[in-house]
C-alpha cells in the first residue's frame, strides 16, 4: 500500500490549498526544491497563476524552473518567476512563456548562479527597452551564449538597441539576425578578428607585397554561405570573408594576410583564365589546386618568407579516410611542404609530376595538364567527390573563381559577384608582358567608367570614414559604429559677408592683433641676456675669466625662454543642426547667423596672418549619416568660393558631435605644426534621431575630446546663446568653453583660447 504524504508535504498542501502530490510538486520539483524551498516554490507558482498571464506561461514555468534550479540553485529559479512576470507585462504572454525554457539553456551555458542572475537582469531590462524583440532574443539564447559571456551578451544587446534607435522594426531585424550588422557584432563581441578590423593593414600589405591596389571588400550578405566563408577574386574585385571562424588573435590576422598574399600571387602569375570547356568538377578542382601550388612557388622564389606565412595552415596528415577532401588536402601540403611525406601512391605521383616540371612553372598550362591526369586517376579510384559541399583546404586559399573563364555557362552564382563600383589600379610590374598590361588597363578603365557614371547620378554624399562611438553604459568604445558622409557645400550669396567685412573691419583688425600677439610656438632659449630666469653657464664662465684677467666682464650672463614666432594650425567646426535656426535672445539673428559671422571675422584675420586653417560644418541624420561639409581645407586659399560655401550653410537635422570631431581631428593630425587647435562652434546639447539616452552622445563627445587631447590636439568650444552650458562644460571642460551671445563679444573672448594655448 502506498505511503501517504509526509507531514511536511501536508503542511505545504494546507499552506497553498493544493494537493502536495498534485502536478505542481512532482518528482522533479521535489528534487529541485528540497525542504523549506518547496513552500517558496509553490507560493510563486500560485502568484503567477493568480496574475492571469495564462495557462501557457504557468505551464512553462512549472515545467522548466525545476531544471533551472538544479543547474544554478533554487533561489535563482524562484527569482526567474519575477522575470517571467515582468516580461509578460512588458512584452506579452508569448514572450513570457518563452522565458523559462530560455532560462534553462542560459543556466546550462552559464553554470554560475551569480552570472545567471545577471542574465536574468538583462532579460528583464531589455524586455522594457525592446519588448517587440525579446522573443527573438530568447529564441537564440543557446546560440548567443555559446559565443558570448554575460557582459559581452549585454554589449551585443545594447548594440542592437543603439542600432535600431527608436524604430522597433529595425530592432527586430537586428535581434532576429536578419540585419547583417547583428552577425557582425556577434562575431566582434565573441572575440573573432573581423576583416573590418584589419582591412587597412591588409590593403597596405597587398600594395607593399605585390604593388597591387584593388578594392578589397566583404562578400554580399545575400551571397551563399560557402561564398561568404572563403576569399575570392573576380574581375578586379577581391572579396575577403568577414571572419575565419575558429581562428583568433594573431593567428586570425595571419590567416587574412596569407589569403591576400595568395590572391596577389594569382593576380601576378596567373596570366590568363583557364577555359572551362568540358572539364568535370573534379578536374576543375585539381587544376585549381595545382595552379595554387604553382603561383605560390613562383611567389616564394621572389619572397621566400611567404613559406612561413602559408605553411602553418597546411595541417593535413598522411593518414585518414580515403575521401576526396582528405586526399586533396594531403596533396596540397605535399606540393608546398618539403618535409611532408605521404605514402599514398596518388599523392606521391601528384607531387612528383609537379616538381619534375619545376623548370616549366612559368607556363600555367602545366597546371591543366597535371590536373587532368590526376583527375582521371582519382576518378578511376572510385573516390566520391561532391563539388557542392567541397571546401578548399587550407582555409587561406580562395575559391578559384577568378582563374576560370566560364564563358556562356556563367549563371546566377556568378551574378552574385556584384562588382563594387570602384576604380581599380594595378601598378604595372616591369616583367609584365604587353598583352597582360593592356588587359589590366582595359579592366581598370571599365571599372573607372562605371564609378564615374554612378558618381554622376548620385545626389547624396560620399561615405568617407567610419569611427568608433563610446557607450557609457558599457564603459568602452564600439568600433566602426558611425559613418561620416561628406556632402558638397552649396554656395550662397556673399553680399552679407562683404557687407559685414566692410562694416566691421575694426573687429577684423582687433582679432588679427589679438591672434598675432599670441605667439603659439615652441619656446626658444635665449642666451646672454641682461636678465632672465636662469644663469647662462657659458656666459657666466666667460665673465669670470674676464674678471680674473682684470677685464670688464659682460653683464649678459642670464638666459630665458621666449616664443618668438607662430606655429599653429586651426580647424573650425561649425554646428549647423536644426537648433541653430533658433533666434538669439535680444537679437533678430539666428544662432547660425552668429556662427557664420564669427567664422567670417576669424577666417579673415587668420588668412591675413598666414596661419594654416580649415573650416567645416556638420549635422547628422542617424549614426550612418553624419553630414560633413568642407568649407575650406588646409593648404587651400580662403577665397570668394570659400566665402560662398560658408554663406550657403543652412541649419537642419541633428547634432552627433563626437563623430564630426573625430573626422576633423583626422585632418588636424596631418598638420606638422607645434600646436593644433580644433575650435567647435555650437549651440548646446548633442542629439540625434536614433538616440534616446540624453547622456549617450554627451559622453561620446567627451570621450572624443579626450582622445584628441591624447593625440596632442587642443579642443575648445565657442558656445552661442546656449541653454546647454552644463553639457558643454561636461564635454569640453569648463575652462575650455567660452560663451558669446553677440558678435561684439568675440574679440574679448577669443584671447582666452589663445592664452591657454600659450600657458
Amino acid at each position: 500500500m502506498a505511503e501517504g504524504p509526509t507531514p511536511f508535504l501536508r503542511m505545504i498542501a494546507d499552506l497553498e490549498g493544493e494537493d502536495a502530490e498534485g502536478p505542481i510538486l512532482d518528482e522533479a520539483a521535489r528534487r529541485a526544491f528540497p525542504g523549506a524551498e518547496a513552500a517558496r516554490w509553490l507560493r510563486v507558482c500560485r502568484r503567477l497563476e493568480n496574475a492571469g498571464y495564462g495557462a501557457a506561461v504557468n505551464a512553462a514555468y512549472r515545467r522548466d524552473a525545476p531544471g533551472c534550479a538544479e543547474l544554478v540553485g533554487a533561489d535563482a529559479a524562484i527569482e526567474l518567476a519575477d522575470v517571467v512576470s515582468i516580461v509578460a507585462i512588458k512584452a506579452g504572454r508569448a514572450a513570457a512563456a518563452a522565458t523559462p525554457p530560455a532560462a534553462v539553456e542560459a543556466a546550462r551555458r552559464i553554470g554560475d548562479p551569480v552570472r545567471f542572475r545577471s542574465w536574468l537582469g538583462l532579460i528583464q531590462r531589455f524586455a522594457a527597452l525592446a519588448p517587440e524583440s525579446i522573443s527573438a532574443i530568447l529564441a537564440r539564447t543557446d546560440k548567443l551564449l555559446s559565443q558570448l559571456n554575460v557582459s559581452r551578451f549585454e554589449a551585443w544587446l545594447l548594440a542592437g538597441v543603439r542600432s535600431g534607435g527608436g524604430d522597433p522594426e529595425r530592432r527586430l531585424r537586428y535581434f532576429s539576425m536578419q540585419d547583417p550588422e547583428a552577425e557582425r557584432w556577434l562575431l566582434r563581441e565573441s572575440g573573432e578578428v573581423l576583416f573590418s578590423d584589419v582591412d587597412r593593414r591588409l590593403k597596405a600589405y597587398l600594395t607593399a607585397l605585390w604593388q597591387i591596389r584593388a578594392p578589397v571588400r566583404e562578400p554580399s550578405p545575400s551571397a551563399p554561405e560557402q561564398s561568404r566563408r572563403r576569399a575570392s577574386f573576380h574581375n578586379g574585385l577581391i572579396r575577403m570573408p568577414a571572419t575565419f571562424p575558429g581562428f583568433r588573435g594573431e593567428q586570425a590576422e595571419a590567416l587574412f594576410r596569407a589569403a591576400l598574399a595568395h590572391i596577389g600571387a594569382h593576380i601576378v602569375h596567373t596570366r590568363r583564365k583557364f577555359p572551362l570547356g568540358q572539364l568535370k568538377p573534379l578536374q576543375v578542382t585539381l587544376v585549381s589546386l595545382v595552379e595554387d601550388a604553382r603561383v605560390e612557388h613562383l611567389a616564394m622564389r621572389e619572397f621566400p618568407g611567404l613559406r612561413r606565412l602559408w605553411l602553418p595552415f597546411h595541417v593535413a596528415q598522411a593518414s585518414g579516410a580515403m575521401t576526396a577532401p582528405s586526399l586533396l588536402a594531403r596533396l596540397s601540403r605535399a606540393m608546398l611542404d618539403p618535409d611532408f611525406s605521404d605514402g599514398n601512391g596518388w599523392v606521391q605521383r601528384g607531387r612528383d609530376m609537379f616538381f619534375e616540371r619545376q623548370d616549366a612553372w612559368e607556363d600555367q598550362d602545366i597546371s591543366r595538364t597535371i590536373g587532368n591526369l590526376l583527375g582521371n586517376e582519382l576518378g578511376q579510384m572510385r573516390v566520391q567527390f561532391n563539388p557542392r559541399t567541397y571546401m578548399v583546404n587550407p582555409p587561406y586559399r580562395d575559391d578559384n573563381l577568378g582563374i576560370w573563364d566560364f564563358g556562356d555557362q556563367a549563371g546566377a552564382e556568378l551574378e552574385e559577384m556584384d562588382l563594387l563600383v570602384e576604380s581599380v589600379q594595378f601598378d604595372q610590374r616591369e616583367d609584365m608582358p604587353p598583352d597582360r598590361e593592356r588587359e589590366e588597363e582595359a579592366a581598370a578603365q571599365d571599372d573607372l567608367n562605371r564609378a564615374t557614371a554612378v558618381e554622376t547620378r548620385a545626389e547624396d554624399g560620399t561615405p568617407v570614414a567610419r569611427y568608433p562611438e563610446y557607450d557609457h553604459l558599457l564603459g568602452r568604445e564600439r568600433a566602426e559604429w558611425t559613418t561620416v558622409v561628406e556632402y558638397p557645400a552649396r554656395p550662397g550669396p556673399t553680399e552679407a559677408i562683404d557687407r559685414l567685412l566692410e562694416e566691421r573691419h575694426d573687429l577684423v583688425d582687433r582679432i588679427r592683433k589679438l591672434i598675432r600677439a599670441a605667439r603659439v610656438s615652441r619656446p626658444q632659449r635665449l642666451k646672454r641676456q641682461p636678465e632672465g630666469e636662469a644663469v647662462d653657464l657659458d656666459a657666466a664662465i666667460e665673465a669670470m675669466i674676464s674678471f680674473r684677467a682684470a677685464d670688464v666682464p659682460d653683464p649678459r650672463i642670464y638666459s630665458r625662454y621666449e616664443r618668438r614666432y607662430r606655429d599653429l594650425s586651426v580647424s573650425v567646426l561649425l554646428d549647423i543642426s536644426e537648433s541653430t535656426k533658433d533666434r538669439v535672445r535680444g537679437s533678430g539673428l539666428s544662432v547660425l547667423d552668429i556662427e557664420k559671422q564669427a567664422t567670417v571675422l576669424l577666417a579673415q584675420a587668420m588668412a591675413g596672418l598666414g596661419d594654416p586653417f580649415a573650416i567645416a560644418a556638420f549635422c547628422s541624420d542617424g549614426r550612418d549619416d553624419v553630414h560633413y561639409l568642407r568649407i575650406k581645407d588646409f593648404g587651400r586659399p580662403y577665397d570668394s568660393y570659400s566665402q560662398a560655401r560658408l554663406a550657403g550653410l543652412e541649419g537642419r537635422l541633428s547634432t552627433r558631435i563626437g563623430a564630426a570631431m573625430r573626422h576633423a581631428g583626422a585632418d588636424l593630425r596631418l598638420q606638422a605644426t607645434h600646436r593644433r587647435l580644433l575650435m567647435v562652434v555650437t549651440d548646446g546639447e548633442p542629439s540625434d534621431i536614433d538616440v534616446s539616452d540624453r547622456q549617450y552622445l554627451v559622453e561620446d563627445a567627451r570621450r572624443a575630446v579626450m582622445t584628441l587631447a591624447n593625440d596632442g590636439i587642443d579642443v575648445f568650444c565657442v558656445g552661442l546663446d546656449s541653454g546647454g552650458d552644463s553639457y558643454l562644460s561636461r564635454i569640453f571642460n569648463r575652462r575650455n568653453v567660452v560663451q558669446i551671445d553677440r558678435l561684439d563679444r568675440l574679440p574679448e573672448r577669443l584671447p582666452m583660447i589663445y592664452l591657454r594655448l600659450t600657458a
